[in-house]
């Protein structure tokens, strides 16, 4: 899990590199077409088309279309805000993730994990209002990437119930090479030979890094891994000092802890409740 963070943390800052002269479409496309790579290897690991084949293709292309508008917006934040603030702002999602999984998956959400859904959502205030201010469009921009990644997982945890994890990766990444690709006769710049590392670099580390952060929750509980992804955090503020001059203020660094503090006693608190209901299952 820390070696997924790693990686995607540091494909946040290629994608920031990488906007400075290329388009978000042109992006969207690299990260994905280039991601195939690693992807189709798992897929032949996995058995090939028994792997990926599905009756759900109209749920895989919801699952895609959020996502990739997350991945657009996620990609937009970089290239508008310093990347450790951008990050800080889009680890909300797992506060959205749990308001949303009451009305999309039917799922109970007791009185203390909406406390700290609420203690979160005021971390974020925090960190908008005194660097961004609260109407500006970039920092919306970082909250609607967080916003549909939850969506995005929501559709994740129904299609899991039938599809393999293989299967959800191959098909987003598809769906996500396509878009980008529709994309690039509009707006697209062709990149130099020495251009083409960091390109292909964005595909393969957010390949690589999929699949590790799937074989991670693969093998450890949810209650365990998740906190390990507020890692990103410290990652994207030492990666933007380090690349950017970035240092964060007062304000972002409480208000990414209070964020942090709360989705770890989320979790938590997820998998206390999931444990009390197999116990109660297995005695009843």
């Amino acid at each position: 899990m820390v070696l997924s963070v790693l990686l995607f943390t540091t494909m946040d800052m290629l994608v920031k590199l990488a906007s400075e002269r290329f388009p978000i479409g042109e992006i969207v496309f690299v990260r994905n077409f280039f991601a195939f790579l690693p992807v189709l290897i798992v897929v032949s690991r996995s058995g090939g088309w028994a792997a990926i084949r599905t009756r759900n293709i109209l749920s895989h292309l919801v699952r895609g279309g959020v996502g990739i508008l997350s991945m657009a917006c996620f990609f937009l934040s970089y290239a508008l805000l310093p990347l450790g603030e951008a990050v800080s702002l889009a680890s909300s999602g797992p506060l959205f993730m749990t308001a949303l999984s009451v009305p999309l998956l039917g799922e109970k959400v007791g009185p203390r994990r909406w406390s700290a859904v609420v203690v979160g959502f005021v971390g974020v205030l925090v960190m908008m209002r005194p660097g961004s201010g609260v109407f500006q469009p970039a920092a919306l921009v970082a909250i609607t990437a967080a916003l549909c990644y939850a969506l995005a997982m929501t559709q994740v945890r129904r299609l899991s119930r039938s599809e393999s994890s293989t299967a959800i990766v191959f098909y987003f990444t598809l769906f996500a090479t396509i878009v980008g690709a529709a994309t690039l006769p509009f707006d697209a710049v062709m990149p130099t030979w020495p251009e083409m590392p960091l390109l292909v670099g964005i595909g393969l580390i957010g390949g690589v890094a999929q699949f590790t952060m799937t074989a991670a929750f693969r093998r450890t509980a949810v209650a365990i891994i998740a906190p390990f992804d507020y890692l990103g955090l410290v990652f994207a503020m030492t990666l933007g000092y380090l690349v950017w001059g970035d240092l964060p203020d007062f304000w972002l660094v409480t208000g990414a802890v209070i964020v942090v503090a709360s989705g770890i006693y989320i979790v938590h608190r997820e998998a206390m409740v999931g444990r009390q209901r197999r116990a109660a299952l297995a005695s009843g």
